[in-house]
Parts: C-alpha cells; sequence; structure tokens
C-alpha cells in the first residue's frame, strides 16, 4: 500500500516543493472537475444514484429562492433606510448594488448549504462514488465501510463544523458590498475564491477520514495545494450558480474531489526531494 501521513502529522516534515504557479494551479484545479464529470461515461448508473439527492435537495432549495427574489425589493429597502430621502437616480443606484449585494450573498449561502445538505441526504450514494474512484486509482484505503448513522453523523459533525466560516464569510461579505464602486465586483471575486475554499474542504471528507484526518489536518493538507484546491472549488461553486446545473455537478464534484484528495495525499506521503 502507499505510504501515507500519519493523521497528526500530515507532511509537518517536508519541505517546500517548487510549484509551476498560480495560474497553472488554478487550471490544475478545474481539471479535476473536469475529470470528474468524465465519470458520468465511465460510470453513468452510479453518478445518475448521485445525481438524485441533489435533485431532492435542490427541490427545496428553488422554493426559497423563489421566495428570496420575490421580496428581494422589500429586503433591500428595509435594509436601506438612509437612502429614502436621497435623489431618485442615487437612491435607485444604491438598491440596485445592494441588491446584488444580498444575491451574492445569498449564493455564497445556498451553493455552502445545498452542498452540505446534499452531503447528508445522498452520504450513501457519494461514498460509493469515492469508493469507485478510490478503487480506480488502486491502492484504495483499509477504510470499513460505514453504517448510515454512523456516516450521517459525521456528514452532520463536519457540515455544523464549516458554517461557523460560513457565516463569518457571509458576514465579510455583506459589509464588503457596501464599499462604493467596488463593492458588489469585490463580493463576487471573494465569494468565488471563499466559497470555493468552503466547498473543497467539504467535498474532500471521504477521502481524509478514511485515514484518520482530521477537519483541522484536511484543511492543512489541501493548504499545501492551494491554488489547485481553489481553483477546484471555485468552478463547483460557478458551476453550482447555474440553474439545474449542481444536479450534474454535485456527483462530478464528489469525485473530483476524490481525485484532488489522493493526489494531495499522496504528494504529502511521497519522500522529499533532494
Amino acid at each position: 500500500m502507499l505510504p501515507q501521513p500519519t493523521p497528526a502529522q500530515p507532511a509537518r516534515s517536508q519541505p517546500a516543493r517548487s510549484r509551476p504557479g498560480l495560474v497553472p494551479d488554478l487550471l490544475s484545479g478545474v481539471g479535476y472537475l473536469g475529470r470528474g464529470f468524465g465519470m458520468w461515461i465511465t460510470s453513468p448508473k452510479l453518478m445518475l444514484l448521485g445525481a438524485l439527492p441533489a435533485v431532492a435537495v435542490g427541490a427545496v432549495y428553488l422554493v426559497g429562492i423563489v421566495l428570496l427574489l420575490v421580496n428581494l425589493n422589500a429586503l433591500v429597502t428595509w435594509a436601506t433606510p438612509f437612502a429614502n430621502d436621497w435623489a431618485e437616480p442615487v437612491m435607485l443606484t444604491t438598491r440596485v448594488a445592494a441588491a446584488l449585494v444580498f444575491v451574492l450573498v445569498a449564493a455564497l449561502v445556498v451553493v455552502y448549504t445545498f452542498t452540505a445538505v446534499t452531503l447528508v441526504v445522498g452520504d450513501p450514494f457519494y461514498e460509493r462514488i469515492w469508493r469507485a474512484v478510490e478503487t480506480d486509482l488502486g491502492n484504495p484505503p483499509n477504510a470499513p465501510e460505514r453504517g448510515f448513522w454512523r456516516s450521517l453523523g459525521r456528514a452532520i459533525g463536519d457540515g455544523l463544523r464549516l458554517l461557523l466560516p460560513a457565516v463569518g464569510v457571509g458576514l465579510l461579505l455583506l459589509a464588503s458590498g457596501f464599499i462604493p464602486l467596488v463593492g458588489p465586483i469585490l463580493v463576487a471575486v471573494l465569494g468565488a475564491v471563499f466559497g470555493g475554499w468552503l466547498l473543497v474542504v467539504e467535498l474532500t471528507g471521504f477521502a481524509f477520514d478514511a485515514r484518520g484526518f482530521s477537519l483541522s489536518e484536511r484543511r492543512r493538507a489541501l493548504r499545501t495545494r492551494r491554488g489547485v484546491a481553489i481553483g477546484f472549488g471555485a468552478a463547483a461553486y460557478l458551476l453550482f450558480l447555474v440553474p439545474f446545473a449542481a444536479v450534474v455537478a454535485m456527483p462530478s464534484a464528489v469525485a473530483g474531489a476524490a481525485m484532488l484528495s489522493r493526489d494531495t495525499i499522496d504528494t504529502l506521503a511521497a519522500p522529499p526531494t533532494p
């Protein structure tokens, strides 16, 4: 079996490796998601099973999104009372920008919680996808197959531990959105970056958990390939924003995250280069 780092010391002793650069790393991360989509060709039945939880959860979220859009004007008016006495063009511009900020922040919350809830609901299906990837790559971990309740508890626990950072990012984006001129653009960019990071940490749970990594150790391992991880997560984040695309993208993201996790763990376990 491939040598693996002990969970308590994920690559702590490894020297820094040369990296090709930020842009190649980001593109490499996107490539993992593309490889995940390739499983729709090689394992269509398994991927279709993985799409079913996304359909069920997505239907519920669609209702919430419609309610948000219907009440968006009232929400923006309530949040910007200071603009009531401004000149019409200025008030309109301010409230359009505020509406855009609310939508972008809501997108982060929706994408993250959709992923977390879907992973909980479809945990047995997504574990099968992860195991299929590990088997195809060879030398899968000897982790015993977990029962339903244990899998459910793990998924809920990880989701709750990641919820606090998600709330913090959402508040940061909400505050950033009110920066004049650049606020909405800043929110869009930061949303993709931070939202992508939250997603990649969430989606890589299967491989790292099977090897005994804690959540904090998982984060540290992913930071050794930060550009790749963010490239993967941001691509998944943007795809999840496209209506109905998340149904197909969710099992693909799980498969791609399994490949990314495996390569990251193998890199940590590799002997240092002279």
